[in-house]
């Protein structure tokens, strides 16, 4: 995001707001990581930079899997479990968050963060304080109750209407800014009516969010090692 020309991704409002769903899990020590293409566990080289014991990154698992151990036990309230993922939009060459769905409202043991290496004989760098997993909230069995279906978008006129509009503007728009590049304002690519919560039209959206307000962890006076 931040190293996109003229920082240009945080225009892409869904892009910033799935930044912001989640709290980040950070790495504790700087480390480099090298798989050597074997299946054992012995195949995964880690060389720690900083730091010292206890590392939190391991080779457990074989087939080039590299496992962060996570120091805190989650509890959610009852009925809500946590995504465990990888952190939203920050790809990384080499390695791919694996993610995993925990019931925390009743477990009380700890998970494990991990990742693929996906090339092997390359090295990959885990920097310390770097994003190496993101928590988030999921009430259980929400995601069961929806009943997807597949429609023609003919079969509701206002959405069809609408559609079609926000369909000729941006064609319009595209064929301006390829006629008239603009060089220096990053605005100037964008219409921003979603940004903004407006249809093509003008009418804006009943409820419209352009950043989320998430509480960070408050400190209740635990005592141990923390990430």
């Amino acid at each position: 995001m931040d190293s996109s020309s003229g920082r240009r991704a945080y225009y892409c409002l869904p892009m910033v707001l799935a930044n912001q769903s989640g709290w980040f899990m950070l790495n504790s020590h700087s480390f480099k990581v090298r798989w050597t293409g074997g299946d054992g566990t012995d195949a995964v080289e880690i060389f720690y930079l900083t730091g010292r014991r206890p590392f939190p990154a391991v080779s457990t698992f074989g087939n080039g899997i590299l496992t962060f151990h996570v120091p805190y036990v989650f509890r959610t309230p009852p009925g809500c479990n946590l995504l465990v993922r990888g952190p939203a939009n920050c790809p990384k060459d080499g390695a791919s968050p694996l993610e995993g769905l925990v019931e925390t409202d009743w477990s009380c043991a700890t998970f494990t963060m991990n990742w693929q290496i996906t090339r092997s004989n390359h090295t990959v760098l885990f920097a310390e304080h770097e994003p190496i997993g993101m928590i988030v909230p999921e009430l259980r069995g929400r995601l069961e109750q929806f009943q997807p279906e597949i429609r023609a978008i003919d079969s509701d006129p206002d959405v069809s209407a609408k559609n079609a509009e926000w369909a000729r503007s941006r064609h319009n728009f595209i064929g301006a800014t390829r006629t008239h590049p603009v060089d220096v304002d990053p605005s100037g690519l964008w219409q921003g009516h979603y940004f903004r919560g407006t249809s093509v039209d003008g009418s804006e959206a009943s409820e419209h969010q352009r950043s989320l307000r998430i509480l960070p962890f408050s400190d209740a006076g635990a005592e141990g090692d923390r990430d």
